[in-house]
């Protein structure tokens, strides 16, 4: 699991992108750079990092679920997520 902390923050970005979303696109289409840089840094989503739903893991995320690997095979072999069973050959 990851810190509370972790995962505070990457729903505080999450929230700073949508807020921020029409006035950056604005400033790029006009080409005002420095304005752009004046902004806070977190409204940028190449700052936002995929992690799980439930646990915060940021690796082994599958972005379909958006959860991670391990989160995906626990509710698979439960039956919690339809239409996905598990396969042998």
């Amino acid at each position: 699991m990851a810190k509370e902390s972790m995962k505070a923050r990457e729903r505080k970005r999450a929230r700073m992108v949508e807020l921020q979303k029409d006035k950056r696109a604005a400033l790029k289409a006009a080409g005002d750079w420095t304005a752009l840089q004046k902004m806070p840094r977190n409204g940028s989503k190449v700052r936002m990092h995929n992690r799980c739903g439930l646990t915060g893991r940021p690796r082994g995320y599958i972005r379909i679920f958006g959860i991670s690997r391990n989160v995906f095979r626990n509710m698979a072999l439960d039956g919690k997520i339809p239409g996905v069973t598990k396969c042998s050959w």
